[in-house]
């Protein structure tokens, strides 16, 4: 890889260059959290294929999903429609999280394992951002790798890095009179290798909404 790559052609590259990148199942952190809410309006930063944006809509909320790669947008919009989301309910728009800003806050803004490896992007600053992004009310869900695959080896990876739930919401930098912390926490959850072996990954959520 060129060092002169930028993320955005990383990311599409990654994407044109495989039939499918995830699952298309929502992450379970997010599944949790939002099943426990009414829908409304939300937004999914970094929504590659549209996995997590797909549930969001089926399950009710008006939604928009962001991301670098037009490729995974376009899956995105092939899985709605395969998913029979009503038109109008869900919206994917290929644009750079460090400048895209929506039309109004909603009421869920979710940014899951918005990590960028061996291409960084200022994924601090792009949280930060998206505080501006909530309604009153509203909340904002952050879920990230904390470590590895328990079946990767550290040294491999140690270029990557891991963001704690803790430093993620430093990374906010919330105003606490405005901001209530409803979860910092780690989750671990089982999960199948590529070669098919089992084993665990940690993850990071830090919840917060808006007073």
């Amino acid at each position: 890889m060129d060092d002169r790559t930028s993320a955005a052609e990383f990311w599409e590259a990654r994407y044109a260059g495989t039939e499918h990148a995830w699952s298309g199942r929502v992450n379970r952190v997010l599944e949790a959290e939002a099943g426990r809410l009414d829908p409304g309006t939300a937004i999914d930063l970094g929504c590659g294929e549209g996995g997590d944006a797909v549930w969001l809509a089926a399950q009710g909320w008006q939604t928009t999903g962001v991301d670098l790669s037009p490729t995974a947008i376009a899956r995105g919009r092939a899985a709605a429609d395969a998913a029979g989301i009503p038109p109008g309910r869900l919206e994917l728009i290929a644009a750079d999280l460090a400048d895209w800003m929506p039309v109004s806050a909603a009421d869920l803004v979710t940014a899951s394992f918005l990590q960028s490896w061996p291409v960084e992007i200022p994924r601090a600053a792009i949280l930060r951002r998206a505080t501006g992004f909530v309604a009153a009310g509203g909340g904002l869900l952050v879920t990230a790798h904390v470590a590895p695959p328990s079946w990767v080896d550290p040294e491999t990876v140690a270029d990557h890095p891991f963001a704690s739930p803790e430093e993620d919401l430093a990374a906010l930098e919330l105003d606490r009179s405005a901001w209530e912390v409803e979860l910092v926490e780690r989750r671990e959850r089982e999960l199948t290798g590529p070669d098919g072996q089992a084993g665990t990954i940690l993850d990071g959520i830090v919840l917060v909404r808006r007073r």
